[in-house]
């Protein structure tokens, strides 16, 4: 029915890649396994009926067919075979026989008849960039994306594509954070489109931090993201996402720039009093060169200092710590300009060199009066 041999670690790479889309608990049993395809080479997938993943890898095939094994089962079996070449081969009973060296399992598998197909997604649009480029772009922006499933297209990222490059946006409905990218390849003009930020999440695990080309497609209900040997296919998010563009405030008149790294410093020594329990803004006072901040909750009090460059007019405003760290964390920049209106608007936050390709909003928090 199926016979080949591989290298384990390329196996056991190919089940770690298509383990993430393998649904944990499913009414169909397929579905909590890989499926294997055995021809030219190997072929294994993953699919939980929302992402599917597939990679191939070189193997030799004796005996060209498909099976599906248990996912969690078949891992921890390829994990413990010795480093060397693994032989995998099925009856007509389903029946597995796994072998590597000294070692060898018979496990039972089920008909790949039972396995739904992956999506085939229409190549209309496309778009490619550099690995390291898209992996970037998700990892300071997906932070961002939205957990509360009342506006579920707020929980993936939007993705802007036309000549100018690739803008990418999250928003949760406190903070806003937005990535920009020229192309280097695009095909059937501009698009756009929101995905999971669930999938982008697993996007960003199999990109490498290489120059070799990403390419996203976009079909009518899926998105395909193409990385080396490897496919990564979700549905595509329906539904009106925020009009980014007039949410940002035009008019800052406040505008100070700070070090990354000493503000994070200061943000998490205040941030020490505040907890899941105990929650607290950190309560910011923009002066001359410096910028005060304090917490104060039941654990105690805690207040720093950090100096700066510009003038904040001893504007006072609240921000949750968590936003304010991420913000800064994923800023690509060693130093960043803070722009200000007033006590109730949002801040905007913006690498000092390249701020055209990253932006922060974050809203304030509601301070109490002055203690």
């Amino acid at each position: 029915m199926i016979k080949f041999s591989c290298e384990k670690v390329l196996l056991q790479n190919a089940i770690s890649v298509t383990g993430r889309a393998v649904a944990q608990k499913s009414s169909i049993p397929a579905l909590e396994g890989l499926l294997l395809r055995a021809d030219h080479q190997l072929s294994v997938s993953g699919y939980n009926m929302q992402t599917g993943i597939r990679t191939t890898v070189p193997a030799d095939v004796a005996q060209s067919g498909e099976i599906v094994l248990n996912a969690r089962l078949f891992g921890d079996i390829i994990r413990r075979m010795p480093d060397d070449v693994v032989t995998i081969s099925a009856d007509e009973k389903m029946m597995v026989h796994l072998r590597c060296g000294d070692a060898d399992f018979d496990i039972l598998g089920l008909s790949a008849a039972d396995y739904p197909d992956l999506p085939e997604v229409e190549d209309e649009y496309s778009v490619s960039l550099p690995q390291k480029t898209l992996r970037a772009m998700i990892e300071e922006v997906a932070f961002a994306v939205s957990t509360n499933e009342s506006r579920p297209v707020h929980t993936g990222a939007l993705f802007e594509i036309s000549d100018t490059g690739l803008t990418m946006v999250a928003v949760d409905g406190f903070r806003l954070a937005i990535r920009r990218e020229p192309l280097e390849k695009m095909e059937g003009g501009a698009f756009s489109f929101v995905a999971p930020g669930s999938a982008l999440n697993e996007v960003k695990g199999i990109c490498g931090d290489v120059e070799d080309l990403a390419a996203v497609t976009l079909g009518k209900r899926h998105i395909l993201f193409e990385v080396g040997q490897t496919e990564l296919i979700c549905r595509r998010l329906e539904g009106e996402f925020l009009d980014y563009k007039n949410a940002i405030p035009r008019k800052n008149p406040i505008t100070v720039i700070a070090d990354t790294k000493a503000l994070i410093e200061s943000i998490d020594r205040v941030s020490v009093v505040i907890s899941d329990k105990l929650k607290s803004p950190v309560r910011c006072v923009f002066d001359h060169d410096k910028l005060m901040l304090s917490a104060r909750t039941g654990n105690g009090e805690a207040r720093d200092v950090c100096y700066l460059s510009g003038d904040g007019g001893g504007l006072e405003i609240g921000f949750n710590n968590r936003y304010l760290m991420e913000a800064l964390r994923y800023a690509p920049a060693d130093s960043v300009k803070i722009e200000l209106n007033t006590g109730v608007s949002p801040a905007i936050i913006v690498p000092v060199d390249g701020e055209e390709n990253f932006l922060y909003m974050v809203l304030p928090v509601r301070l109490k009066s002055a203690e």
